[in-house]
């Protein structure tokens, strides 16, 4: 089968031209080819400028130019931000995408004109190129973050919130899920908020429009019939939608939140919600909707000012959260955030005697949630194979971050296989199991 044609016209100014030649790089790298002319193109990339009204006619020319001649037509660009004039004036546009959008673009690329799977001319697989396990991969669903948390400078590093379109999320995802991937870790810093910054504007997905929140996004993910785990949720008052798709099997019934500590004047001073005793109320209601819901989270101790009360009030508020999973930072000033000047820094010792009761205290706490796993049967997605047996995974645990269920003995297993198992030992962090046997 031949390679796929991509039809060029750039407008614009040399950044723009730039632009261009990554997304040529990119093309190139998978296997397209590039069109001389209209008549051999499959689609039609026209990058506009949109900086001077002569500009943007010349851009609107040029797109109406390719649809007579062609017919299909990706635009992106500086003008791509002015979707509503570009659909008025050429409304059978396959696509519209704003300035230094490449991954949308791509996308775009990939849903009109498929790449053809060929090793001879794709130099990357259509799924990307992943550094995890052939069975799970992460998701990135946004950059930056909105909030201001006086020991992060995260904002001041990589920006504020900036949301993926969903449509390229679902996408990506579907890319995975057809290589064979059999978990999306769903990741941001702040995976909440995603869709905030777009006001949660709705994206084409084959004829369907979805829109930029996460519930949405979630409830989409969750038709692929995979694992879908989320990481790093703030407990908007949103997240309570997320409860009922875990208690259904659409999602992992598992929620990754950084509650960072529990008493108030502590919370104010990190600049996070301090509102935990209602925090506490949506656990328990949570846990009545999705019994076997899984929550993990972090803290910190010895932040600045921190005493002995506000840090003993951290341990009983634990202790009646009962959080499956927990890591806990002990503070570290980082050159430019607020944090640092808020008062005197907690005295070494005392940070490091914290930290410890912290995780003695989590580890009972963890080792009374897994106890309740006992002579159930769960289903695990196995991570490594030995000559001893498999090492796998529960849904309650996310790779390398939480604990892992053992399968020692067991044979006839592939990384990436999903098993029916029976749990016959826990302890603090992991859990020993044995593959259940099929009844003939």
């Amino acid at each position: 089968m031949s390679a796929p044609k991509i039809g060029l016209v750039s407008l614009g100014c040399p950044k723009a031209l730039v632009d261009t030649e990554r997304l040529v790089t990119r093309m190139r790298a998978e296997g397209y080819e590039v069109a001389p002319d209209y008549a051999g193109a499959d689609v039609v990339l026209v990058n506009t400028c949109g900086f001077l009204d002569s500009a943007k006619e010349e851009s609107l020319a040029a797109i109406g130019e390719a649809m007579a001649e062609n017919g299909r037509v990706i635009v992106t660009g500086c003008l791509g931000v002015e979707k509503e004039m570009i659909r008025e004036r050429h409304k059978g546009v396959l696509a519209i995408t704003g300035p230094h959008q490449y991954e949308e673009v791509m996308a775009a690329i990939h849903e009109h004109v498929p790449p053809v799977d060929n090793p001879h001319t794709a130099l990357i697989p259509p799924e990307g190129i992943h550094l995890t396990p052939r069975h799970y991969a992460y998701v990135k669903i946004s950059e930056g973050c909105h909030n201001s948390c006086s020991f992060c400078i995260i904002p001041s590093i990589r920006g504020k919130l900036t949301s993926r379109p969903a449509a390229d999320v679902v996408r990506e995802a579907e890319r995975l899920a057809k290589a064979g991937v059999k978990e999306l870790l769903i990741v941001s810093q702040d995976t909440s908020a995603y869709g905030l910054d777009l006001k949660y504007e709705m994206s084409d997905l084959r004829g369907r429009e979805i829109r930029a929140h996460i519930q949405d996004l979630a409830e989409a993910l969750g038709d692929l019939g995979v694992w879908v785990r989320l990481h790093y949720i703030y407990p908007y008052p949103h997240v309570d939608d997320l409860i009922p798709l875990m208690a259904d099997g659409k999602i992992l019934p598992y929620l990754d939140i950084p509650f960072q500590h529990a008493h108030p004047d502590v919370l104010r001073a990190m600049r996070r919600p301090a509102n935990q005793e209602k925090i506490l109320a949506r656990i328990k209601r949570w846990r009545t909707i999705c019994p076997d819901l899984t929550i993990r989270s972090t803290f910190i101790v010895g932040f600045p000012g921190e005493t002995e009360e506000q840090f003993q009030y951290l341990l009983n508020w634990l202790e009646e959260a009962e959080l499956d999973r927990v890591g806990c930072f002990r503070y570290e000033p980082v050159t430019g955030a607020l944090a640092n000047s808020l008062a005197e820094p907690v005295d070494a010792e005392a940070v490091e005697e914290r930290w410890h009761r912290l995780m003695a205290t989590q580890q009972e706490i963890s080792k009374r949630r897994l106890a309740r796993h006992m002579g159930r049967e769960i289903e695990v997605l196995i991570d490594e194979v030995d000559g001893e047996g498999a090492i796998a995974r529960s849904a309650g645990d996310a790779p390398e971050i939480d604990g892992c269920v053992f399968l020692n003995g067991a044979k006839g297993f592939e990384a990436g296989d999903m098993v029916r198992v029976k749990v016959t030992n826990t302890d603090e962090y992991d859990i020993w199991a044995e593959p259940v046997v099929a009844e003939d």
